[in-house]
Formats: structure tokens, sequence, C-alpha cells
């Protein structure tokens, strides 16, 4: 039975990798940070075979701890602070977790490794934020960095981390650059998840208003079902390397309102929608689209859950949740 690690654990993308990978045959462990973490209880309801292990991505000695503990084959770093808006307001933390928490499950990979130093196969979870102020249209592995937000800066640091550790000392290290992926386990802090989360309400007699920021913002967007099944994929592959995870489609803000309103038969979405400055970005990132050829023609990896049909899935989610209220 393989094992695997599995940092931030506790996210739509750890949640749906870790059911993943039980499916497979997996023995799988996850590391949570801080004690009586409230997401515990998330992770066992919905993946009671998970091990779990108390750390954090800024504590080397306690994720040295957990990979001694879990003797994983595959180690996922998926753990960061990722909502990007929070990371102008906490730019030194995000920069500790998200860029430096990388070198720090790096080097222990690394270290437990010993001799072999390719042991352990390592993900690491890129993103399409790296992109920023996109240098071409669409982007691939090729594409200059540019990013827009301490969260882009901090992943491509991370980024930068993984391919130089790859380089350095012949590790089995991957990143995924992924584009946008949602779904009903998505945070209520994330746009997409408060647009559906609002339109559900707003169906139910439950709220008068959705405010959003910037409507012309477009965006990859895709099920983080289907992306989780791509990170897994890279580990399999003899040589490590980086992809591209995308659609190759992009809507604006403005469409996914539209369909998340549409699935509830409300036409005139509008007079439902206000804009606020209060959510625009300091410095915005106007349109990120992925070219995902590399894993299609290396993985044989495509997305299966279309645009219309994600955005329906969490609306019809986030229906069920509110009229459980």
């Amino acid at each position: 039975m393989p094992s695997a690690l599995v940092t931030g654990i506790t996210g739509q993308d750890g949640l749906y990798l870790a059911e993943l990978l039980l499916a497979k045959g997996y023995d799988v462990h996850g590391l949570i940070r801080g004690q009586n973490n409230p997401r515990r209880e998330v992770v066992q309801a919905l993946v009671p075979e998970v091990r779990l292990h108390t750390g954090d991505l800024t504590d080397m000695s306690s994720v040295v701890r957990a990979v001694r503990e879990s003797q994983p084959d595959e180690v996922y770093n998926l753990g960061a602070i990722s909502f990007v808006a929070y990371s102008w307001q906490n730019a030194a933390l995000t920069t500790d977790v998200t860029g430096k928490g990388v070198l720090t499950v790096l080097e222990a990979v690394r270290l437990h490794g010993g001799d072999d130093p390719s042991a352990v196969r390592f993900y690491q979870a890129s993103s399409s934020e790296m992109f920023g102020k996109a240098q071409e249209v669409p982007q691939r592995e090729t594409t200059r960095l540019w990013p827009r937000s301490p969260y882009g800066v901090a992943k491509a640091f991370g980024h930068h981390m993984t391919v130089n550790y790859r380089e350095s000392y012949g590790m089995h290290a991957s990143s995924g650059i992924l584009f946008n992926h949602e779904s009903p386990r998505r945070g209520p802090e994330f746009v997409t998840r408060k647009i559906t989360r609002a339109v559900a309400r707003i169906h139910l007699g439950l709220q008068d208003e959705l405010v959003l920021g910037n409507l012309d913002a477009r965006r990859d967007w895709g099920y983080a079902g289907d992306y989780v099944e791509a990170m897994w994929l890279m580990l399999q592959q003899e040589q490590p390397d980086d992809y591209v995870i995308a659609t190759g489609e992009t809507h604006s803000v403005r469409e996914f309102v539209e369909a998340a309103f549409a699935h509830v038969g409300i036409d005139d979405w509008a007079r439902y929608v206000r804009l606020s400055e209060e959510f625009r970005r300091p410095a915005e990132v106007h349109e990120l689209v992925g070219d995902a050829t590399r894993a299609r023609e290396r993985l044989a990896w495509k997305p299966q859950v279309g645009f219309v049909e994600l955005v329906s899935m969490m609306v019809e989610n986030d229906l069920k949740e509110q009229s459980r209220r």
C-alpha cells in the first residue's frame, strides 16, 4: 500500500485529493495546523480513513516529524494562505506560509530521502496567479511570471524553489500550475462561492443583494475534482516536470454571475448586484487562460466538467445548504 502525505488537507483540493488517493488504495496522511482546528471535523467526516498529524508549514520540526511518522512515497504540498485579497493585508504571513513553507516541506522531504533524493515524489501546488500581468495569451509552462499580489509572489518563490530542488538534488519534484478551480467545497470568501451562495440566498429570500468588485475580470475556471487527478498523474511519471492545468476557456465574472442566476431562473440579475471599490484589488489581474497541451499529451489528462455545469453544481449545493438553515 503506497503512502501519501497531504499538506492543506482541510481545503477543497486536499479533500478531493484524499478521496482520490483512498480510492486508489493509498494510506493517506494529512498535515493539519493548530490545536482544535475547526476544519478537523470536516476532514474526519468526509475522509475518516485519513490519519492526521498536527504541524505547521512555518515550523520545520513539525513537518519533519510528520514526514517521519507517515513514511510517504508521495508528498502533496497544497498548504497555503490561498485567499488572494487577504495576502495584501498580511503579506509577511502569506510569504512565510505560501512561499517559505514550500522550502520547509522540500527540505524535510530531501532529508527524509537520505542517499536517494528521488525516493519520495513531491508535488507543489503552483498557481496561475504567478502569471499576473500575463505576457502572452494563453499562458503555458514557459510564460514569464509577473505576479500582481503578495500571494502570487509567494507562489512564484515556491515554484522556483521546487525547480531548484529538482535540478540541484535530483528530487522527483513537480509543480502543477493550476488555473482557477472551484467546487461546492470552495470557501465562501472566494468570489465564485460568494456568488453562488448569494444567488441561492437571494432565490430563497434570505438576502437582498450581491456586492462585487470587478465584473470584467476574466478567468479560466475548472472543477477541483478534475484537477486533483492531474496532481496524482504528475507523480506517476518517470520524469518530474511542471504542468499547466487548465480548461483553455476564459469567462468573465459577469458570465459567472449570469450563469449562477440563470440556474435559479433569474434573468434580470443586474438589479441584485452592486459594485463596490472595497472589493477591487490594488493591482488587478485582468485575464488568465491556460494552455494545458503538455498535460494532455504527457498525462492524458483533460477536464471533464464544463463551465456551466460547474456553476450549476455550486449553486445547487448552496441551495441545499441554505435551505437547511
